[in-house]
């Protein structure tokens, strides 16, 4: 298990926030990720701080380890509900790969949480195995954080994260919800675009890593107790990249239950996400609860 090297760190809302570099085995690489740790997973009074529940939030693309602490505003709630948030980057960073940052939707910072198996992103891209197994043990050993009570969310690309990570690893994530999410990745450019890069020519291997396609091979609703999504109806992507009304019907006809709410006037940015943190936050606590 790797150690941690503290970059920074800053007081919050009663909490700290930090950010982290460590040597990840599952990547090959330096990786680097952000932590909040609310008032409750302190120490005080020398006196140990609690272990707390722990949400693992996954970013957009072109975004980092600090785009969601620094734009969400999601402090100000894990704190008064005594959640912490782990933020890992977006893929890996620091290679020499030909044509990696060439394009803003493939390659560096668009790492589409799986493990890549086509060179030459099968080296370092595995984002799947860093964050569910070595991201997953890491926090759990070094920090005051509860892996047994986890749950995960995340945007767009993030949110095709999250919800095909949370179908994929049953039982490792308790809740789960997603803002915006690519929810058919398999019938949208995004997708095409990276799962044929990262994945090969073949359609079947890109549906393991779709979710709507997940959740129709589930014998059972995987999460009896909801999924939370939220959807902007002037967020640009909606008609052409994002389907959340193929992974709607995918749950409808298993039973899994879902709140997908459509808002008007909100688009695909950090303001819309800003806008209904606070309730994702208070879903997640409330499953956790039940733990």
């Amino acid at each position: 298990m790797s150690t941690l090297e503290l970059l920074s760190e800053h007081a919050c809302f009663g909490g700290v926030q930090r950010f982290y570099r460590h040597a990840s085995a599952a990547i090959g690489l330096p990786m680097q990720f952000g932590v909040y740790l609310p008032p409750q997973a302190l120490a005080a009074d020398g006196m140990p701080g609690a272990k707390v529940p722990v949400l693992f939030y996954l970013a957009g693309l072109t975004c980092n380890e600090e785009t969601f602490a620094i734009k969400a505003g999601a402090q100000q709630h894990a704190a008064r509900l005594g959640l912490a948030i782990v933020t890992p980057d977006t893929s890996p960073r620091g290679t020499d790969f030909p044509k990696q940052s060439d394009h803003w939707d493939f390659g560096v910072a668009a790492g589409f949480y799986l493990d890549a198996t086509e060179a030459p992103w099968s080296a370092h891209w595995r984002m799947e195995s860093y964050i569910t197994q070595e991201l997953h043990a890491l926090v759990g050993q070094h920090l005051p954080v509860d892996t047994s009570r986890a749950g995960i969310f995340g945007h767009s690309m993030g949110g095709h994260g999250a919800l095909t990570l949370a179908l994929r690893h049953p039982g490792q994530y308790r809740t789960v919800s997603a803002f915006a999410p690519i929810a058919n990745p398999v019938n949208c450019p995004w997708g095409e675009k990276a799962f044929s890069g990262y994945l090969g020519v073949s359609r079947h291997t890109w549906g393991e890593h779709d979710a709507t396609e997940l959740m129709s091979q589930h014998p059972m609703p995987p999460y009896p107790q909801g999924i939370l999504i939220d959807q902007g109806l002037a967020d640009k992507f909606l008609p052409n990249q994002l389907h959340p009304e193929a992974f709607e019907a995918a749950c409808a006809a298993l039973g899994q239950p879902l709140t997908l709410r459509r808002h008007a006037g909100y688009d695909h940015g950090y303001y819309f996400i800003q806008s209904f943190v606070g309730e994702h936050l208070a879903h997640h606590a409330a499953g956790l609860a039940l733990a």
